[in-house]
C-alpha cells in the first residue's frame, strides 16, 4: 500500500519522470509491509485474507490504472482519489488486524509519497490523518500507537517537502548555469566569427583600395588633360564639363567607402581620443547605406564639435541602429537621424515608421542573442553590445516603440565622459511606449 508523487521544479514533464523513478522502489516498500503483516497474523486467516485482497487491489492500481489516469486527467485529482482509497484500505485493515502496528507504518509510508504539486496537497494530508485517527480510535486502537505513526508521517512528511525544495532550487540554479555556459559558448561562437568578417572586410577593403587609386588617379589625369585641349570635340567637351566630374566624384565615395570599411573593421584595441563626431556619423551612414536604399534617409546633423571616446565603437552602434532600422522599415518609408548638443551632452535619435516592437519584445531587446529577425539575419548581438558600448562611455540608450507606428531610438553620450572609461558604471536603460 502506498502513495506517490514527487515534488520537482516543473509540474509537468520533471514530476512525471521523477513519478516513473520512484515506483519500483514505492511498490516495493509496499510489498514488504505487506509481507510482514501476512506473517505476523499467519494462521489469522481473516486478517491475511484482508491483507493479501488489499495488496492485491491496491499495487496495481497504485501503479497501473492511477498513473494511467493521470497522464489523461489532472494529477491533483488522481492524487485526491489515492488518498481516499488508501485512507479505507488502511482503516479496513486496521480493523481486521487490531490494529496492528504493522498496519499503522502505512500512515507514514503513504504520506512520504506525498510530495505535491498543488495547493491541496497538505490540506488532503490532514483529513487522511483525521479519519484514520477517528476510525482507529473509534475501534480499539492505543492512543499512543495513532498519536506517534501520525508524528512520523508530519515530520517525516515535512522534511521530505523541505528537502524537495532545496532539489529543486539546486536544480534551478544548475539549469541557469548551463544556460549561461551555453550562451557564453554561443557568445564565443558568434564573436570569432564577426572577428572573422571584420579581417575579411579589412582585406577586401584593402584589395579594392589598389586598384581604385589607380582608377582615381587616371580619371583625374585624363579629366585634367582634356581641360587643357583647346579644341575640344561637342561630346569631348561634355565629357569635361559633365561626365568626368561626376565620375570622378562617383570614384570619390567609393574611395570613402573603402576608407571607412577599412577603419571600421580594424581589430587592434582602441583608445579615448578627441573626434570630430558628426564625421564618425557621417561615416556610419556610408556603410550603412546600402541598408537604406529602399527608405527616405533625411538628416539633421547639427556640428556639436569634438567628442572624446572611442569613435569606431560609436560607429558600429549608429551603423547597427541604421541598419536596423532600414531592415524594419519598408519600402517608401522614412529612417530619420538626428544629432544635436544638449549642454554637456550630445543626443542622438534614430527613427524609423516601421513595424514597431511589442511591450515584450522592448522588454528583452537589449538581451544577448535575443532577436526577432529570421535566421541568418541576425545573432541577437547588435543591440546588447550597443548597450554595453553607450554605457562604457556613460551614457544611455532610450527605445520609444509601438507596434505599426515604428520606433526611436535616443542615445545619450557625454561630450566628455565623467569617469574612467573601464571603471564607470554610469548610464541606464528604458524602454517605454508613446
Amino acid at each position: 500500500m502506498m502513495d506517490s508523487q514527487p515534488g520537482v521544479a516543473d509540474p509537468v514533464s520533471d514530476s512525471e519522470r521523477a513519478q516513473r523513478a520512484i515506483q519500483g522502489l514505492a511498490g516495493m516498500g509496499a510489498a514488504v509491509i505487506n509481507l510482514s503483516l501476512i506473517i505476523a497474523h499467519w494462521g489469522q486467516w481473516n486478517a491475511v485474507l484482508s491483507v493479501v485482497g488489499v495488496a492485491a487491489a491496491l499495487i496495481p492500481l497504485n501503479t497501473l490504472f492511477l498513473e494511467w489516469l493521470a497522464r489523461k486527467t489532472s494529477r491533483a485529482g488522481v492524487e485526491a482519489m489515492r488518498m481516499a482509497i488508501n485512507m479505507v484500505c488502511i482503516c479496513l485493515l486496521g480493523i481486521q488486524t487490531r490494529w496492528s502496528v504493522l498496519v499503522w507504518v502505512f500512515v507514514p509510508y503513504n504520506m512520504l509519497w506525498y510530495f505535491g504539486l498543488d495547493r491541496w496537497v497538505r490540506p488532503r494530508m490532514a483529513l487522511y490523518l483525521v479519519v484514520i485517527n477517528a476510525v482507529a480510535l473509534s475501534t480499539g486502537a492505543e492512543p499512543a500507537t495513532a498519536a506517534a505513526f501520525s508524528l512520523i508521517g508530519i515530520f517525516g512528511y515535512l522534511g521530505t517537502e523541505k528537502r524537495g525544495e532545496l532539489l529543486v532550487q539546486k536544480h534551478g540554479l544548475l539549469e541557469q548555469a548551463h544556460q549561461e555556459l551555453q550562451q557564453l559558448h554561443q557568445r564565443a561562437l558568434e564573436q570569432e566569427r564577426l572577428s572573422s568578417l571584420g579581417l575579411m572586410a579589412a582585406s577586401v577593403a584593402h584589395e579594392i583600395n589598389n586598384p581604385m587609386s589607380y582608377v582615381t588617379s587616371n580619371v583625374d589625369s585624363l579629366l585634367q588633360d582634356l581641360k587643357d585641349e583647346p579644341n575640344l570635340s561637342a561630346p569631348l567637351k561634355e565629357y569635361v564639363d559633365d561626365v568626368l566630374p561626376a565620375t570622378l566624384d562617383g570614384i570619390k565615395r567609393v574611395n570613402s567607402i573603402v576608407s571607412d570599411l577599412r577603419r571600421f573593421s580594424r581589430g587592434d584595441y582602441e583608445g579615448y581620443v578627441s573626434y570630430d563626431f558628426t564625421a564618425e556619423v557621417r561615416t556610419a551612414l556610408r556603410i550603412a547605406r546600402i541598408q537604406l536604399g529602399h527608405v527616405r534617409v533625411e538628416e539633421v546633423l547639427e556640428d556639436v564639435g569634438p567628442v572624446v571616446g572611442r569613435p569606431r565603437q560609436i560607429v558600429q552602434v549608429l551603423v547597427n541602429l541604421l541598419v536596423n532600422a532600414g531592415q524594419a522599415t519598408p519600402s517608401g518609408g522614412v529612417v530619420r537621424l538626428v544629432t544635436r548638443r544638449e549642454g554637456a551632452q550630445v543626443r542622438v535619435e534614430v527613427r524609423d515608421t516601421g513595424s514597431g516592437m511589442s511591450e515584450e519584445t522592448k522588454r528583452h531587446l537589449f538581451e544577448p542573442f535575443f532577436t526577432t529577425k529570421p535566421a541568418g539575419l541576425g545573432t541577437g548581438l547588435g543591440l546588447s553590445v550597443s548597450y554595453g558600448i553607450i554605457r562604457a562611455h556613460g551614457g544611455r540608450i532610450e527605445v520609444e516603440s509601438e507596434l505599426g507606428k515604428g520606433t526611436c531610438f535616443t542615445i545619450d553620450l557625454p561630450k566628455v565622459p565623467t569617469l574612467p572609461p573601464e571603471t564607470s558604471s554610469s548610464g541606464n536603460l528604458r524602454a517605454a511606449g508613446r
